[in-house]
């Protein structure tokens, strides 16, 4: 039976040092947010941004690793290939959706009040299957198939990831300026879930 490295917790703080171990988890989770928002300026390179911040912040929380700029650079360049660009194009097609969904709201076409919520679920959908996969581990890695399979398999963590995307969406709407600092939330999100499912597959084994 396989068990998830953990690193050791820390109860009590340093010498001088002023936060404790969680705020600076929560610090680091900021710092790669705005690193990763940066990263997917260019749009297609989205899927890369949020793989590369779910493995450093897997590194941060599982194994005490400090969060650096050249930690999060590596990991993204280790993501970027031609397959993860053109993955990244179904970002702008998410987004596409969404509009098209805005403009059936507004609209009094008829059938616009079933397929305008069908619309949101399969956008909320998309999401939280890109979010479990940019999540996983080796030989996983942004694997879309992985991500649907695991969201299927475990609806509890689909559930709290899909609510983690409704959380994030209510604060960038109500909030413009948090934007940039948000793909770190939903990357820590997603990491969670994922290490949730690890540990939950090792007590059924």
């Amino acid at each position: 039976m396989s068990h998830v490295p953990t690193a050791p917790r820390r109860d009590r703080r340093e010498p001088g040092e002023v936060f404790g171990p969680g705020f600076t988890l929560f610090a680091d989770m900021l710092l790669v947010g705005l690193l990763t928002s940066v990263a997917s300026l260019p749009v297609v390179t989205a899927p890369a941004a949020f793989a590369a911040a779910s493995a450093t912040l897997r590194q941060s929380a599982v194994d005490g690793m400090p969060v650096r700029f050249g930690t999060y650079t590596g990991h993204l360049r280790a993501r970027l290939s031609a397959g993860t660009l053109a993955a990244g194009l179904a970002v702008p097609l998410l987004v596409v959706v969404l509009l098209i969904d805005a403009a059936l709201v507004r609209s009094g076409l008829p059938g616009a009040n079933i397929m305008a919520p069908a619309l949101a679920l399969l956008a909320l959908g998309a999401a939280v299957v890109g979010l479990r996969a940019t999540a996983l581990a080796a030989p996983h890695q942004l694997s879309a198939r992985e991500g649907l399979i695991r969201s299927v398999a475990d609806p509890r963590g689909t559930l709290l990831l899909a609510c983690a995307v409704l959380l994030a969406g209510l604060l960038a709407w109500s909030i413009p300026l948090l934007i940039p600092l948000l793909p770190g939330p939903l990357a820590f999100a997603a990491i969670a879930v994922d290490l949730r499912s690890a540990k939950l597959d090792d007590l059924h084994e």
